[in-house]
């Protein structure tokens, strides 16, 4: 008797079901705290309630923005996205005040197609086309007194809050040295325990995951460490250390690569050195006398070189001058990014959903549908929400949206029933802010919090109790959103993944032909090494993403994963080719025969990387 097959959860619903894990930052739990409903209780005790609100709301975008990193690099990633918001609420304000229905619509939708091709520029871009949409929404379908200029400040002023706690506070737990950079030195720290992790694992199953861990840690140093400065180089000893301890990662990290592309197991010895490290960069102390590896092949030497002079790095009080570390990304860039297919493809899908669900929720709202209500705002807002491909695949965009809502209005409304007001409210207010940071690691988690924290503030400032008609509008958004996701467009299906595809492969053309020119210019070449790992790890995410759509949108981006693996393995290639041709200058015929058979399979996957006349 043969057994059942065993059932197989679609990729839509399993990355719905899935969560993020990791401890709890309660650095971020505290200044979520602090902000919302703080803001809302000034604005009631100073007789300005709707400001409070705005600014309330201001912190509570900030805070789902709130990430793990340095604290420059959060100037950018909050501030950006709040000035993004303020220019919406202005924009939407006047417009909602000067313009009639039709006019109005037209103009939101326009907005939609600018912020839907800025937000393929980046994740900081993302958030502040998001944010750029939201403010719009809420300053034309929220009419108040104030004047566009003063609902600006005070979105600028309760963001700016939240920005001035994170600059100030330090974060629990880690006051080793300068308590300014301690995002930084567990950023760095990371580094390093991912080298060692990946040493650990070299020849074993799990080596390919621990490369990607090893990726993304030097990702988020990298972000952690060229946050926006005044000054062109580090102005403090401490940041000077810390950005001399990353550039010394880099090697160690190539060698480490070197290892894991050979696929021979390495002894428990050669991870030990970098374990080390990394628990002297979160002391923020010396490293002590470090084991060296076996020297038997050009990878383990080159490892030992790279923990030698590291521990020089360590040893020294005070590191040298160094320019910040950024990513090679420029004013153009950013522009074909935004105007190339995948920015295209967005902005038009973001401009119907802004733009219809603007529409319907002014029809809803001069027909009386809300009752009572007098804001339109929630449809195009939460439209905005679910139309963003960096928060999932869209149908579990859409069920995550849905589920989150309706357990939010309806613990609201049993709240609202009980609670004193508005003191009762102002306390909801100040606990979903703190609760916040942590449910951001599901989308229907974040759906569920924001919704009531959203709701208390509406009815803080003068709004009736709706929780069943945001339920309403909530599930009329996500049908509109799935029809507009699966209208056909112009061009190809799957740009946006092809775009990243395409930019993985132009990042690891430059880092090959650098590496088989003998350049003598370490430096750089670790620079387009980051560039072209960077850029494949964005590849693989937008692919996973697409991946887990339903089936009528999956198959457009079908066969990506595997010129994505493909691509993969010549940039490791090319990494241990650095490496042995630093120790012999020559290439194995090993080396060689794997750089053409990647190069070949690319060309009959349709991805154009020429082969250096050095090869």
């Amino acid at each position: 008797m043969s057994r059942p097959a065993a059932l197989s959860v679609p990729l839509w619903l399993a990355h719905a079901l899935r969560a993020q894990r990791g401890p709890v930052p309660w650095g971020a739990v505290i200044r979520g705290g602090l902000a919302a409903g703080p803001l809302l209780l000034a604005g009631v005790l100073a007789g300005r309630t709707p400001l409070g609100v705005l600014a309330a709301i201001a912190a509570m975008l900030a805070g789902i923005n709130d990430r793990p990193g340095g604290r420059r690099v959060s100037v950018k990633r909050l501030g950006v996205p709040a000035a993004a918001g303020a220019l919406g609420l202005l924009v939407g304000t006047g417009a909602g005040q000067g313009l009639a229905a039709v006019p109005l619509t037209l103009a939101l939708t326009g907005l939609g197609l600018l912020a839907g091709g800025i937000s393929a520029v980046g994740p900081v871009a993302s958030a502040a086309g998001t944010q750029l949409l939201v403010g719009a929404a809420l300053g034309a379908g929220m009419p108040a007194a104030e004047s566009g200029g003063q609902r600006a400040l005070a979105f600028l002023a309760g963001a700016g809050w939240l920005l001035a706690l994170r600059l100030a506070l330090p974060t629990p737990g880690s006051l080793a040295g300068d308590f300014r950079f301690d995002g930084e030195r567990a950023a760095v720290a990371e580094v390093y325990d991912a080298v060692a992790a990946l040493l650990g694992a070299v020849g074993g199953p799990r080596a390919t995951a621990r490369r990607a861990a090893l990726t993304a840690a030097l990702d988020h140093a990298q972000d952690a460490l060229a946050g926006p400065r005044l000054r062109r180089y580090a102005s403090s000893g401490a940041e000077r250390r810390l950005h001399a301890q990353y550039t010394a990662a880099l090697p160690l990290a190539e060698a480490a690569t070197a290892l894991f592309w050979a696929g021979e197991p390495v002894s428990a010895r050669a991870a030990e050195g970098p374990r080390r490290l990394a628990a002297a960069v979160r002391g923020n102390t010396g490293t002590g006398p470090l084991p060296a590896p076996s020297r038997s092949v050009p990878a383990l030497r080159a490892l030992d070189d790279a923990l030698l002079r590291a521990a020089e790095t360590f040893d020294r009080t005070d590191g040298a001058q160094q320019r910040p570390l950024a990513r090679r990304r420029g004013a153009k860039g950013a522009v074909r990014a935004a105007l190339g297919v995948g920015g295209r493809e967005y902005g038009l899908r973001v401009a119907l959903c802004f733009g219809a669900s603007a529409a319907i929720a002014q029809a809803l709202h001069h027909t009386r549908w809300y009752g009572q209500h007098q804001h339109w705002y929630w449809l195009p807002a939460t439209a905005v929400f679910l139309v963003k491909p960096d928060l999932g695949p869209l149908a579990s965009r859409v069920l995550c949206r849905a589920a989150g809502t309706v357990f939010g209005a309806l613990v609201f409304a049993g709240l609202a029933a009980v609670l004193p007001r508005p003191a009762g409210l102002i306390a909801l207010v100040a606990v979903c802010g703190a609760l916040v940071p942590v449910a951001t690691r599901h989308f229907a988690a974040q759906t569920a919090v924001v919704t009531v924290l959203v709701l208390a503030l509406v009815m803080a400032g003068g709004e009736p109790q709706a929780s069943v008609s945001r339920i309403g509008e909530t599930l009329l958004a996500c049908a509109l959103v799935l029809v507009v996701g699966h209208l056909p467009m112009p061009g190809e299906r799957g740009g946006g993944v092809r775009a990243r595809l395409g930019a993985a492969g132009g990042a690891a053309h430059a880092y090959l032909v650098h590496v088989l020119g003998e350049s003598g210019d370490r430096a750089e070449r670790w620079v387009l090494r980051r560039e072209a790992y960077r850029t494949l790890a964005e590849a693989r995410t937008a692919i996973a993403v697409a991946a887990a759509e339903l089936p009528a949108l999956a198959r457009h981006t079908a066969g990506t994963g595997a010129v994505a693996d493909t691509l993969e393995r010549l940039v490791d290639t090319t990494t241990a080719c650095a490496v042995h041709l630093d120790d012999t200058g020559r290439l194995t015929p090993r080396h060689i025969g794997q750089l053409h058979q990647a190069l070949k399979e690319l060309e009959t996957q349709g991805v154009e990387v020429p082969l250096p006349a050095a090869a």
